[in-house]
């Protein structure tokens, strides 16, 4: 669904669903290079079984408008924009990886607005490689590689893909290609220089829950510890043997977790 947001076009899927306003409401934010379908199983879930569902793309990814947005902060405003923009007044928050943090800022900076928060993939500080980020400046085709290689776990390559037909690879690097120019590296600088996480997290009074791959090579579950600390009470999920890319190495596991935090 197309909505209107800084009088740019700004794109959500909905689960082909018209939004009720009766109905509760979630938003899942993508991690950095990425966009709304990396959320596809989840998103659909949670729009057929009674909810509102905005899998956002983000400015600048997917059928969003550009520029992409340089920080978290702005970011996770431009996500109230957009619930402005379809008419929600609360909802929960999903994100991955950089969208995890924007999650956090949006519980963070609009409390009376998100309801609960799931942070996927997540890492304070979220640091990136010099090498990756070099890579993401110049465009050059090794920052999507490296992006892919470490976003899944060592055993993906030699292992089958629980959605028949799909190459896991394959399927990040088709996302990633799609991006233009500079938003890679828009995204990772913006990971790099958010230096928020702990101050935010300890504002946070709704219920949060934090979701890590086992095997995540990106942000690995210890990178995840001080920030779950700093939320008060949240719930902590370990998804075996998944790497960072929770919801296409584990997408029954993540569904579950999320399945179970949102209903309760």
């Amino acid at each position: 669904m197309d909505f209107t947001v800084d009088a740019k076009n700004a794109y959500a899927y909905t689960a082909a669903h018209d939004l009720d306003p009766a109905k509760p409401a979630i938003v899942f934010v993508h991690g950095a290079g990425l966009d709304h379908s990396w959320w596809g199983l989840q998103s659909r879930y949670f729009g057929y079984h009674g909810w509102n569902v905005l899998a956002c793309d983000l400015p600048g990814h997917g059928r969003s408008a550009g520029p992409p947005i340089p920080s978290v902060e702005a970011a996770a405003d431009w996500v109230m924009r957009l619930l402005d923009a379809a008419k929600i007044e609360k909802a929960g928050v999903v994100g991955h990886s950089m969208g995890s943090l924007v999650a956090l800022e949006c519980a963070a900076r609009h409390p009376a607005r998100v309801e609960r928060i799931a942070l996927l993939g997540t890492a304070f500080p979220m640091n990136v490689s010099d090498a990756f980020l070099d890579a993401a400046r110049n465009n050059d085709q090794s920052a999507y590689d490296m992006e892919t290689i470490w976003g899944h776990a060592p055993q993906v390559p030699f292992a089958s893909n629980p959605n028949p037909g799909m190459w896991m690879y394959g399927d990040t690097l088709a996302r990633l290609s799609r991006l233009a120019p500079g938003v890679l590296y828009n995204d990772l600088n913006a990971c790099k220089d958010y230096t928020s996480g702990l101050l935010s997290a300890a504002k946070v009074a709704c219920p949060a829950m934090v979701v890590s791959g086992s095997r995540d090579m990106m942000t690995p579950p210890k990178a995840a510890e001080s920030l779950t600390l700093a939320l008060s009470g949240a719930v902590r999920v370990s998804i075996r043997p998944s790497g960072h890319s929770l919801m296409a190495e584990a997408p029954d596991a993540t569904l579950d977790a999320l399945g179970s935090f949102f209903r309760g």
